[in-house]
């Protein structure tokens, strides 16, 4: 179906992305990153309005979003765009989430994971970020007067964000 299609797509512009950023060709890693956030958007309202919604969407479309994300945040601190500490908890957070799907499953009391607002707040954080650092950096805009206040609204984001699915995670276990 076409937003499976799309988010396949989605998927082969991450490593264009990092290449991109590795060669710091923030114009097209800039454009690239972009077509892609745009293409989440598309491939998603395509697949609610015509009733495309499929299983494998329902997992791409995630899968998508984190490699990009992820890929983004670990390429931007390796050549020192963002701070590395805020990599990292970007990437925990997502591993911890994974690990706790698996590990439900592995107990036999499997999951489904539901984003919650903080959750879609910090994705929008996370793309905002990154998208003002490579649009900063491809038309030479300085990032430095507001980094850190960038920097510190999506750490605090992810924090409460993978707080907020621990709480569920554990209640779901305990019930």
């Amino acid at each position: 179906m076409i937003p499976n299609l799309i988010t396949i797509m989605r998927l082969v512009l991450v490593p264009v992305t990092v290449a991109m950023i590795g060669r710091q060709n923030w114009g097209l890693a800039f454009a690239a990153f972009m077509v892609a956030g745009i293409s989440d958007a598309v491939d998603g309202f395509i697949a609610r309005r015509f009733d495309m919604r499929t299983v494998l969407g329902a997992y791409l479309d995630p899968l998508a979003d984190k490699a990009l994300l992820v890929s983004i945040y670990v390429t931007l601190a390796v050549v020192g765009m963002v701070p590395g500490w805020l990599a990292i908890a970007v990437v925990s957070r997502d591993i911890m989430i994974v690990s706790a799907i698996v590990l439900s499953w592995v107990l036999d009391k499997p999951m489904a994971i539901k984003p919650v607002f903080v959750s879609k707040a910090n994705t929008a954080a996370q793309i905002a970020f990154a998208a003002a650092v490579l649009g900063g950096s491809a038309f030479g805009f300085p990032v430095d007067p507001w980094a850190d206040e960038g920097a510190a609204v999506v750490a605090a984001l992810t924090v409460a964000s993978a707080g907020a699915y621990l709480a569920r995670w554990l209640r779901h276990m305990t019930a």
